[in-house]
């Protein structure tokens, strides 16, 4: 099986930098691991994303993919459109209240 391409919204993107920006002002070799990471999972998502949990009991096609890193960890946001694209709506740490 190919993999899927994984696309990003403007706003996914935009999600991406904020995390990032917010763990870099703490530590910056953790804000790069931590987006290591999520680029791992993105790759996962290529592969297998049906095998991620539902985002909703009425939409088969957006999907959540939970990140592990550290304590806690991030949440993707994603639709499987065609059979070969994968698009990331949202992102967010696990502790925030939900998606911006």
């Amino acid at each position: 099986m190919r993999p899927r391409k994984v696309r990003f919204t403007r706003e996914a993107e935009e999600d991406l930098a904020r995390l990032f920006d917010f763990l870099a002002e703490k530590d910056v070799h953790a804000a790069e691991r931590a987006l290591e990471t999520i680029e791992a999972a993105m790759q996962f998502l290529a592969l297998s994303p049906y095998s991620c949990r539902k985002a909703t009991r009425t939409a088969p096609v957006l999907r959540e993919v939970v990140i592990p890193f550290g304590s806690a960890g991030y949440v993707a946001l994603f639709e499987i459109e065609a059979p070969a694209a994968v698009t990331v709506l949202a992102v967010r740490h696990q502790r925030e209240d939900d998606y911006h």
